[in-house]
Formats: structure tokens, sequence, C-alpha cells
């Protein structure tokens, strides 16, 4: 999820992990040119870890990568967005905890982001609701709020659809607006965290 420079050579990365949740750990010497962890210990990285435990913090071995997100790094815009992901899956993981969905969340929506069919707008709001659905806060549609049919539509399509067919469906504008209103309400209510790469987001986004 994350990767900080450590000395002259190691990182310290945050993985997130079907067996163990959110874990942090030392890979040493990942930046020197040779290493064949320099690639395996940049973000976005999926794919199997061994890790030897010690006494105070965990240590990468070795590790094999099924995908790099490599269209991500090429796209400025989207590459925010998925650190955006990463970030609040980072907020609300923790280690020892079963966070198989998150982890399948935060997997399927980078996918999402590598598709041209779903604008990032709505897989960013998509993702922000499917964060606290699958963590148990969803309190549903205020009855003050009135919806479209639509909007209705696609968000008890957001609550109750399995997260491998989640990115399936575009609205229209005004549809994504009140999806918008509603991802911003919950994030408001149950996020209480600036996360860096949202504000970069909403810089470069901001009309000339």
């Amino acid at each position: 999820m994350k990767t900080v420079p450590i000395g002259d050579f190691d990182r310290r990365v945050v993985l997130l992990t079907k067996e163990r949740g959110k874990i942090p750990a030392f890979a040493k010497g990942a930046r020197r040119q040779n290493s064949r962890l320099l690639a395996a210990t940049t973000p976005f990285c999926f794919g199997e870890f061994k890790l030897y435990e010690g006494r105070s913090s965990y240590n990468i071995m070795e590790a094999s990568i099924s995908n790099y997100f490599e269209t991500l790094r090429e796209d400025f815009e989207a590459a925010y967005y998925g650190m955006y992901f990463m970030e609040i899956a980072d907020y609300y993981t923790r280690e020892n905890n079963d966070e198989k969905e998150m982890l399948k969340l935060a997997y399927q929506s980078l996918r999402a982001l590598q598709h041209p069919g779903i604008s990032n707008e709505l897989i960013r709001y998509i993702y922000e609701i499917k964060t606290v659905v699958v963590n148990g806060e969803y309190p549903g549609i205020p009855k003050e709020r009135q919806l479209s049919e639509s909007a209705v539509y696609a968000l008890a399509f957001i609550e109750k659809t399995e997260i491998g067919k989640l990115y399936t469906f575009t609205v229209t504008k005004d549809v994504l607006l009140e999806i918008k209103d509603l991802a911003d309400w919950l994030c408001s209510r149950f996020m209480n965290q600036k996360f860096k790469s949202l504000d970069v987001l909403e810089t470069i986004q901001k009309p000339c």
C-alpha cells in the first residue's frame, strides 16, 4: 500500500494481506539497482510475498508479483486515484484482522482505474461507499435525502453487489452528482482523516 525509504538502500513497506491484514515490513537492500525486491516494493504491486517474522518486525525475503498495474504509473491522475484508495485502505485496515474484503476491494478498484469504460470519478465514489459498507458502518440512505430512482438503484447495487462485479455500470452526470453527494457525506462522517493524495487530486482537477 505504501513504501518509505530507510537509510541508504532499504525500504519500509506496508502490505495488505489476506492472512494477517495490514503488515509493516522491511525490505533490506530493496533500493539497490540489482535488488530482486526493487520493483516488488513499489506501490500497487499485487502478488505473493515471503516474509520472515523477526522479534520486532517482518522482513521481506522474496516476492512474486502477478500485477504491477503498469498503466497506472503512466497516467498521473489515475495514479493519484490509486494512491488515494491505498490511503483509505491503510486508514481502515489493522494487523491480524480479517481484511480479505478490503484487499479484494482495493485490487478490483485498481483494475477498474485501468479501463476507460468507467470514469475515475465514479470509481472513486463507488470505492468510498463500498469501503464504508465492508467495514459495517453504512447507515443506508438518510430519509431526508431526496434522490432520484436511478441514484437509489445505483446505491443499492453498490451496497449489495459482490466486489468482483462492482465496477460494471455507468451513470448519467446528474446521477453521478447524487452519488458524489452521498459519498462525500459518508467520508466526512466515518473517515476523520486528511488524505494527501486527495488534496493533490483536487488541485490538478481544478479548472484553469
